[in-house]
């Protein structure tokens, strides 16, 4: 049954409160889908839930922290005990550090863990197989263009996460082929977005890239809604996105780990 046809489906949209999440929400809300949105932050997301009321969707917020390992199971009840069911999921939530893995706190790094690939999984798992009992679904992951491209130094697990997330978005996407529910992995590059305030490298990113390089998240997001529609396995958007990730894929581990490598060093300054 197409979306046109169906009444108001429910999407939940983890990490909702900025960015590509909330460009996410709001590109889904003008398509039709009711939101559930879940982040940290309890004013983001309802200022963002009000906002999404004045376009007809019906809005329920759920304030959680994914780095709790109780947290996908806590959301997967807290929807059930609301009554609704869920026929989308955005796997959006995420964050990076770049001290370098030997300056960054173990817990951080298990809090990256936790928040991008273990949730990411147990959500699909836990909301994936009503999304196939009802023969409608959409998962879109929001992995990376580094999920593409050899892992950095500074941010070592950040890229090995995403691609993590690629490969899995990818199993999946055939292992529902034809059950009506579809998977993609959306890997935008630079974006505007809080992601680099978050992170603390906002002044290094915007001075060594150009403007053209950067995509704002409403962009992301459209081309991420029209890939998952398409039931497409994996988006890249941005035609130089696309250019960085073939190079990476077809050079020398070498010289793409030296392009990367002059990467870390214009943001490190180093």
């Amino acid at each position: 049954m197409s979306l046109a046809s169906r009444p108001r489906p429910v999407l939940l949209v983890t990490g909702a409160s900025a960015g590509i999440g909330a460009a996410l929400a709001r590109v889904y809300a003008e398509h039709g889908w009711d939101l559930v949105l879940t982040a940290r932050r309890a004013g983001p997301l309802n200022d963002l839930a009000e906002e999404l009321s004045h376009m007809g969707a019906a809005c329920t917020v759920l304030i959680e922290d994914l780095a709790d390992p109780a947290a996908p199971r806590r959301l997967f009840d807290a929807v059930q005990a609301r009554g609704l069911s869920v026929a989308g999921l955005i796997n959006n939530a995420g964050f990076s550090r770049t001290a370098g893995f030997l300056n960054t706190d173990p817990a951080a790094h298990a809090a990256m863990l936790r928040v991008m690939l273990a949730a990411p999984v147990e959500l699909a798992r836990l909301f994936a197989p009503a999304m196939v009992e009802r023969g409608f679904g959409r998962i879109l992951n929001v992995a990376s263009l580094a999920g593409q491209m050899p892992a950095t130094g500074g941010d070592t697990l950040y890229g090995p996460i995403k691609s993590f997330l690629i490969k899995a978005s990818q199993g999946l996407h055939l292992e529902l082929r034809g059950a009506g529910v579809y998977v993609t992995a959306l890997c935008p590059g630079y974006t505007l977005t809080e992601f680099h305030d978050a992170n603390g490298t906002r002044e290094q990113v915007s001075s060594a890239y150009p403007a053209w390089m950067w995509q704002t998240a409403d962009h992301v997001a459209r081309v991420g809604y029209a890939a998952c529609e398409a039931n497409r396995p994996k988006v890249t958007p941005g035609a130089m996105n696309n250019l960085l990730a073939g190079l990476a894929k077809h050079l020398p581990d070498r010289m793409a780990l030296n392009m990367v490598g002059g990467h870390a060093k214009r943001l490190k300054r180093i």
